[in-house]
Parts: C-alpha cells; structure tokens; sequence
C-alpha cells in the first residue's frame, strides 16, 4: 500500500504540511503489514500553478498508486478527485511524516470525508466576480453565459452550462481523469505527460 504524505523538503523526518495542492513534495510511503518498507520524495510541480493546483496534485499522487493522502487540509477541488477515485483523505499536522503515517496505520487518525478549506476562502486560479459554477453557458458547457450567484460578468468557461464531459483525456498519453465541473479540461495538465487535457465539451 502507497500513503502519500504532503511535505516540505520531504522524508520521514519532515512535518505534515498544512496545505496539499500547493506543498512543495509529496512524501510517498510504501508500506506492508503495518510497517514502513520504502520511502520516495516527489517535487509537486504544481504548487505554483496559475490555477488547478489541488486537481492535477491529486491526479499526480493518484498515478503513483497512492490510497491514502495525508496532509493538514485539502481544498474542494482535490477532495471531489480522491473522493471520485476512492483516496482516503486524512487529516493531520505538526507531526512528523513517520509518526503520522505509524498513526493512521494503528487506526489513530480519522479520514476526512469532506474539504477542510475553510468556506468562503477564495479558490486559486478564480478571480473575484467569477461565478464558479452557476453560469447558464452557451452551448454545452460553453460557459459564456451571464454567473448568477455573485458573478456579475461573463463565466468565461467556468459555467456549468446545459453539459460537460464526464472525463478529460490527454490527448497525448490517452491519460484520463474524472472531469471537475467548473474546471476546463484544458486548464489541467497531464499528471503523466503535461500535456494540456481535453474534454468533449470542456472548451
């Protein structure tokens, strides 16, 4: 089994970071029997993304087999990825990632089911006045209808429209990936590849 742990500078001997998509590595744990076997530091290539960070983090751990993820808080966007693809989230900070990880194994950390961001903080990569999610678009998913709910100007591709595709596919690698709504698949970059996603209906 694969634990992926948010860090800094990353190790065993490194601390839980309090934020997952934007971290600087990810520490990934082998374990077997309830016992460390293998450790691997990987940079997170998108902890300084322009938008998307949490989506393409979580599809970069998923790809490396992990099952769980441990860090101090987990936004929406990645919490709907590992919520889709059956990633346990755990919850936890300011302990170093061996104890943490010995902790989740006797069962002494709780899994988080839901988005630890606090409500109302803004999402990277979304400006004030964009409506993530309300827009009437035009076409099917187009999103350049009016937002409701706060955004007075155009959706710009962020509106939900009349659809959207179910998964984004790098055109590339054939790597695909359940599509988040409000996210084009554009805008996210192969996990694998870095190749720019597509979706039938995400443009």
């Amino acid at each position: 089994m694969k634990i992926a742990v948010a860090t800094t500078k990353g190790g065993l001997e490194d601390e839980v970071s309090p934020i997952f998509g934007r971290c600087q590595t990810y520490t990934m744990v082998e374990v077997d029997n309830k016992k460390i076997k293998d450790t691997k530091v990987m940079q997170n290539q998108y902890a300084g993304a322009a938008g998307g960070a949490g989506i393409q983090a979580a599809q970069l751990v998923i790809s490396q087999g992990a099952k769980a993820v441990i860090a101090g808080n987990f936004g929406p966007n990645a919490s709907m990825i590992f919520d889709q693809s059956g990633v346990e989230m755990v919850r936890t900070q300011g302990i170093s990632v061996k104890e943490a990880v010995t902790k989740y194994l006797n069962k002494e950390l709780a899994s988080t089911p839901t988005p630890t961001q606090p409500i109302g903080a803004p999402q990277p990569g979304i400006s004030p006045g964009y409506s993530p999610g309300m827009g009437r678009g035009m076409g099917r998913g187009g999103g350049m209808g009016r937002g409701r709910g706060g955004g007075g100007g155009r959706g710009m591709g962020r509106g939900m429209g009349a659809g959207g595709s179910d998964v984004c596919t790098c055109p590339n690698c054939r790597y695909t990936a359940p599509h988040v709504r409000g996210t084009p698949c554009f805008a996210i970059k192969c996990p694998q590849c870095g190749t720019p996603m597509r979706g039938t209906w995400c443009y």
